[in-house]
């Protein structure tokens, strides 16, 4: 497939967090079997060199070219600084064995201070974790620096697509206004308990493309803490209604639920059943009522909050969220 644009990119995604390096490269390879093309990666995950075999393995073994697989990832906070930014796509790139992303995103608008690499790769939250203490160190970087480096990588074509990640709509509009190069991509947290309708309309009006990390709601969150047993949208009576009539997973109509109100999502799963499910949900078709009730589930919970995780983890009170 020959990805002209961001409308290309497949609507259903595999995301790498929290896949263990020693698992990445098979589950990446079965992902590929199963038929997924869009891979969302990160150099926070700390998993991309076993990202990296598993793409090469699949091609090695004719599952897939190069060109038919939508790689993003993410730059991450302490790499800023205008003068780190190629960098730090450039070890992405090495560790993926590629050449070239289709789509790079700047992680979060928070700056950090420089971490080197040969100090510490991926070099998380904390400035210093062996310190009594261990806090974030943020840095006087201001994102139209970043993102004019950002700019400069789409054009010189080692990415051909950038955008944000966990922008809120006063930082769009901010980036909106000086931007050369617009960005083609916003990625936010987004399931039927935090809808963000007008995040994601206004967006669109921009001209982006969004994509929904964490669309099953609390699911990735409940092992760190974030998020409680009892908060699961797949437990939802009306979703459970909506999935025994079509025939289908509560999770295939969450994720069909998103694709069909118009962004792409990024799900995960290591087992190769249920990567499968995940998958086909986009070939299913939810009435216009299932959507409206699925929609009125929402309850602004936000599970991938810095002005919670930070302090709790880090030492470290750092909203982005009011």
């Amino acid at each position: 497939m020959n990805f002209k644009s961001v409308k290309d990119m497949p609507p259903i995604g595999f995301g790498v967090w929290k896949i263990v390096p020693d698992a990445c490269e098979q589950t990446v390879v079965e992902a590929i079997r199963c038929g997924y093309r869009h891979f969302d990666a990160a150099c926070d995950y700390g998993n991309e060199a076993a990202v990296g075999r598993g793409i090469q393995r699949a091609i090695a073994e004719e599952l897939c070219t190069r060109e038919e697989l939508w790689i993003t990832s993410k730059l991450w906070n302490t790499y800023h600084a205008a003068e780190h930014v190629p960098a730090a796509l450039e070890r992405t790139l090495n560790d993926l064995g590629l050449d070239y992303l289709d789509l790079y995103l700047i992680h979060f608008p928070i700056a950090l201070d420089y971490v080197p690499f040969e100090k510490r790769y991926p070099p998380e939250w904390v400035h210093d974790p062996d310190a009594p203490a261990p806090s974030m160190k943020l840095a006087k970087v201001p994102l139209s620096e970043t993102w004019l480096a950002m700019e400069a990588l789409k054009e010189s074509g080692v990415a051909r697509h950038i955008g944000v990640c966990n922008y809120n709509s006063g930082l769009l509009h901010d980036l909106m206004n000086y931007s050369n190069i617009p960005p083609e991509v916003l990625q936010i947290e987004a399931h039927p308990y935090l809808v963000q309708d007008k995040l994601i309309r206004l967006a669109k009006d921009y001209g982006l493309e969004v994509t929904a990390f964490s669309p099953l709601g609390s699911l990735s969150y409940v092992e760190l803490d974030m998020a409680d047993q009892d908060e699961s949208i797949l437990e939802q009576a009306n979703v459970k209604a909506i999935a025994a009539r079509i025939g289908c997973t509560a999770a295939q109509v969450l994720l069909r639920w998103g694709v069909q109100r118009g962004t792409s999502v990024v799900a995960k799963s290591t087992n190769p059943e249920r990567m499968l499910q995940n998958l086909t949900a986009q070939d299913i078709e939810l009435t216009t009522e299932d959507m409206t009730a699925i929609s009125a589930l929402n309850r602004n919970r936000r599970y991938n909050d810095p002005g919670v995780f930070c302090e709790a983890a880090f030492n470290s009170f750092h909203p982005i969220y009011d």
